[in-house]
């Protein structure tokens, strides 16, 4: 018997929020939802999910209907309730990509990058002053921090607070920072002549928050490496992932 993810005080809540999503409460609905995770716990091809959970192409045809349905990222936001917005902290990393999730003539796009680690995807994620994701983008890997972080900046709640590293390192991402009515919290490159006398150091150190959310994360091996093919189903289990570490909460 695969072990399940999901106490019962847990699934009361999830399934709560899926209804109330639209979706439909099939009798199978929990072992769907175990099935999937299963997947993205153990990183096997959904073929060989075990038959405890159902069959795998029904559990496959959910996951990627709710993904094109961006149901999935949200019921993430959903769950994202009341975030500690006293600090929020960037950061980006790289996934590898599995050589099943490349090379498809798909249309749709993949988000795939080519890189000196071969094809690889990076995760930009936002986290609260509680260590807890509150939004994240999905790129190619090739992708800078700098050059994504305005868009996730932008898309992020009210900060007093935003934190990054030296990859941030840009004067119009402070200015932005600004004009949300946050204080930038981002050191400067060592040739820089303006220097890091503003820096709050001591907040500074607090940064590892975002790392130990990639690695939560990566606790799940379909998304330590990605076999998706499709940007929209990796977004889909990424998000699905962050909403489980908001379910205790």
């Amino acid at each position: 018997m695969p072990r399940e993810m999901f106490t019962d005080e847990l699934w009361l809540k999830l399934k709560t929020v899926m209804l109330d999503l639209g979706i439909y409460n099939k009798p199978l609905l929990r072992q769907t939802i175990e099935g999937i995770f299963y997947r993205l716990r153990v990183g096997c091809p959904w073929r060989d999910l075990p038959d405890t959970f159902g069959k795998w192409n029904a559990i496959y045809k959910r996951f990627n209907e709710w993904s094109r349905n961006e149901k999935l990222i949200t019921l993430f936001n959903t769950l994202v309730i009341e975030p500690d917005l006293e600090w929020e902290f960037i950061d980006g990393s790289i996934v590898k990509a599995h050589q099943h999730s490349s090379g498809a003539a798909y249309k749709q796009e993949s988000a795939i990058g080519k890189s000196v680690a071969g094809n690889t995807t990076k995760i930009h994620m936002a986290v609260d002053a509680c260590g807890l994701p509150v939004h994240f983008l999905v790129t190619g890997g090739e992708v800078h921090d700098c050059k994504e972080a305005p868009k996730l900046v932008a898309e992020l709640p009210q900060a007093d607070y935003i934190i990054a590293d030296r990859g941030y390192d840009s004067e119009d991402l402070r200015l932005q920072i600004k004009d949300k009515g946050a204080i930038p919290v981002i050191p400067r490159k060592k040739n820089s002549k303006v220097g890091n006398d503003d820096i709050d150091w001591c907040l500074y150190k607090y940064r590892h928050l975002v790392e130990n959310v990639f690695a939560r994360l990566k606790h799940f091996r379909a998304i330590a490496t990605r076999y998706d093919k499709l940007k929209r189903n990796f977004e889909g289990a990424v998000a699905l992932v962050c909403a489980f570490l908001w379910l205790p909460m």
